[in-house]
């Protein structure tokens, strides 16, 4: 059994967000100098730590701990928004997908 890089996964999700580790830590209301100790000392999270890591993500944990890149199936579109939706707040994604919401009444009315 191949073992999971846990620490590697965090830095690589930030790097595809933009996201510092100062933003993550905002995001997962995990304290900065924690997540700065996990990250540069190899300190492994717990779990409830790594599901607020995960929350403040936005995924799932089997989406963390997933191999697969679930982009790839996606379209060049698809993809741009997602990167987009990445580098949103919590109140401009509610905002975006009050918005997306809105144009899919719209569309189902016509």
């Amino acid at each position: 059994m191949n073992e999971f890089d846990v620490m590697g996964r965090i830095k690589e999700l930030c790097a595809a967000r933009s996201w510092t580790y100062y933003r993550l830590a905002k995001e997962s209301g995990i304290p900065y100098s924690s997540l700065n100790t996990m990250l540069h000392k190899t300190y492994v999270p717990t779990v409830p730590s790594l599901m607020k890591i995960c929350n403040g993500f936005g995924i799932t944990l089997a989406q963390f701990f997933s191999e697969e890149d679930e982009t790839v199936k996606l379209t060049k579109n698809q993809k741009e928004c997602l990167g987009h939706w990445d580098q949103l707040d919590q109140r401009s994604q509610e905002l975006a997908l009050a918005y997306m919401d809105g144009l899919h009444d719209r569309q189902q009315q016509q």
